[in-house]
């Protein structure tokens, strides 16, 4: 079983990425979310997802620097893939992410197609 972590702080958002994932794929992942970037850290140290899903602006930290946290953490974490998602959509949005030390770059509104096919690569 996949374990998809979601961060965002915007319930709608997360539960419609998890119907999203959980149509896509069915009982083979589990899903937690969280809405703060101080609980998305706490939530990857103890749930160790295969992939995150990471909101840039969120409340007390954003994705980016949540991000960079959570790859000090230990080696695991280290390599999760972790996916930005956010509105701004620029060419310097997407280096910033990279820079940051995630893996990859989803503009929102999120392309249901996109966000399907980075989840596959991530775990497959």
């Amino acid at each position: 079983m996949y374990k998809i972590m979601i961060a965002d702080d915007e319930g709608i958002v997360i539960d419609a990425l998890k119907f999203i994932i959980e149509k896509s794929f069915g009982e083979t992942c589990q899903v937690r979310s969280a809405k703060t970037g101080r609980s998305v850290i706490e939530l990857a140290e103890s749930f160790r997802p295969d992939i995150a899903l990471m909101d840039i602006q969120m409340p007390l930290m954003d994705g980016y620097e949540a991000t960079r946290r959570i790859r000090a953490l230990n080696t695991e974490n280290a390599s999760i893939p972790i996916i930005a998602m956010t509105a701004n959509a620029f060419d310097e949005d997407k280096e910033k992410a990279l820079a940051a030390g995630m893996n990859g770059h989803l503009a929102k509104p999120i392309n249901i197609c996109l966000l399907k096919k980075a989840i596959a690569k991530a775990l497959l």
